[in-house]
């Protein structure tokens, strides 16, 4: 069965996506769709440097898991883009400083451009 997930802890979607789809076949799976750095308290783009912007984007993907009562270590998978590689070292800092331990598979992509002049974007794929 497929549930779409909404929580107001996150930015809400200002296009035609939802922030995740959960599916349960017997083991849950939850599909995030990628995260940019929203203050859902306020609906505004955070434009910061690149640390500031990853750690919204990270705080982002945890409402959703919690949505969903999962948590980073439901993550199985993620697609960060970047806007500049040069970039990599200091998103990869604070992403690493998020999830502790058990990092999910991924792949990091440059980008020429991403929605509202964000540096960074993550999108996930979990399972419980």
């Amino acid at each position: 069965m497929k549930q779409v997930i909404l929580t107001p802890h996150a930015p809400q979607p200002i296009g035609p996506y939802s922030q995740a789809i959960k599916i349960s076949a017997g083991a849950e799976l939850l599909f995030i769709s990628g995260q940019i750095a929203i203050d859902p308290s306020t609906g505004q783009f955070q434009n910061g440097t690149v640390e500031e912007q990853t750690q919204q984007v990270m705080k982002n993907l945890l409402a959703v898991l919690q949505a969903s009562n999962m948590d980073y270590s439901h993550l199985v998978k993620t697609t960060i883009f970047l806007i500049d590689m040069a970039d990599f070292a200091a998103m990869n800092k604070i992403y690493a400083a998020a999830l502790g331990e058990n990092f999910p598979a991924r792949e990091t992509v440059a980008v020429k451009g991403l929605p509202a002049g964000a540096r960074v974007e993550i999108s996930g794929i979990a399972v419980k």
